[in-house]
């Protein structure tokens, strides 16, 4: 089943590529046709990518691991704060910080900082310290939470990045190729699709277009979240029904066979009731048989 239709693509504006003289001829697989000096963007290909894209996302999130969203284009960032800020998965909508990826370590460090600042001002640290001193940490732990407070539970490198417009975020995606990292984005018709690993034709210039896909994406990623926590729960279910107590089991046996021994009820007598009228009616021997 489709996660998207034609109506809502093009309500979106999705089809709409860049101006023909600024194409990358690696995205020709992807348009559909030039109107007025604009490419547009074929969507029925970016109807399939999406729904591979967002089963990809699913099984990802199903597994309990992170996908890494980027977007610092004005236009996306408040779109990918509000929607993956809602399934908790970490993003960056600031400037990329270099070696994010590839110096992995040195940015947890970083982030650990905010830490060792919050615990200053709670354990009474903050109160021996100058003006000056109070108002140069507090700077700095605003700074740290601006560029880095989205990812502070991201403890280690994510499995998979998602890139809105993979020209202005060409350092993220080249560290993400790097490691290995495979790489979600959405690819107008001014980029290189060749370094992405599941490509979306798509309009990353509008908000809207922006608004739709990140969204569909993020639904695949909550029905994983969902999905995980069922089998968990059935899990934990199944473990505690296997440590339930010996005794208790083998007293419902016991119960059961019970009522499977008790005698059988023919009329008002029963079996037993039967037998012993029959011992009564057997003859006594007489003096003579003795």
């Amino acid at each position: 089943m489709s996660r998207t239709n034609f109506k809502e693509l093009l309500d979106a504006g999705v089809h709409f590529g860049h101006l023909k003289r600024k194409w990358n001829p690696a995205m020709a697989p992807y348009i559909f046709m030039e109107r007025n000096g604009i490419h547009i963007i074929d969507l029925e290909k970016t109807s399939l990518k999406i729904d591979e894209a967002a089963s990809a996302m699913k099984q990802i999130a199903k597994s309990g691991r992170k996908v890494l969203f980027v977007a610092t284009k004005k236009q996306a960032k408040d779109i990918v704060a509000e929607k993956v800020g809602a399934v908790n998965m970490p993003y960056v909508t600031e400037r990329w910080p270099g070696g994010m990826l590839t110096n992995f370590p040195t940015i947890r460090k970083a982030v650990k900082k905010m830490g060792s600042i919050d615990k200053m001002a709670t354990d009474g640290t903050f109160d021996n310290l100058s003006k000056r001193e109070k108002l140069q940490i507090t700077r700095q732990r605003a700074k740290l939470e601006k560029n880095l407070g989205s990812i502070a539970d991201m403890t280690r490198q994510p499995s998979a990045l998602f890139v809105i417009d993979v020209c202005k975020e060409h350092i993220a995606v080249h560290e993400a190729k790097r490691l290995g990292i495979p790489v979600f984005a959405m690819v107008d018709t001014n980029s290189d699709p060749s370094d992405i690993d599941f490509v979306i034709p798509a309009n990353d210039d509008a908000a809207k277009s922006i608004s739709l896909v990140v969204d569909i994406m993020c639904q695949a990623i909550a029905e994983g979240l969902n999905e995980r926590k069922a089998e968990k729960d059935k899990d934990s279910a199944q473990a505690d029904r296997d440590e339930m107590p010996e005794g208790s089991r083998k007293s419902k046996f016991r119960a059961a066979d019970y009522e499977e021994e008790k005698p059988v009820m023919k009329g008002d007598d029963s079996v037993e009731a039967e037998a012993e009228k029959a011992a009564e009616e057997v003859e006594e021997p007489t003096e003579e048989e003795e």
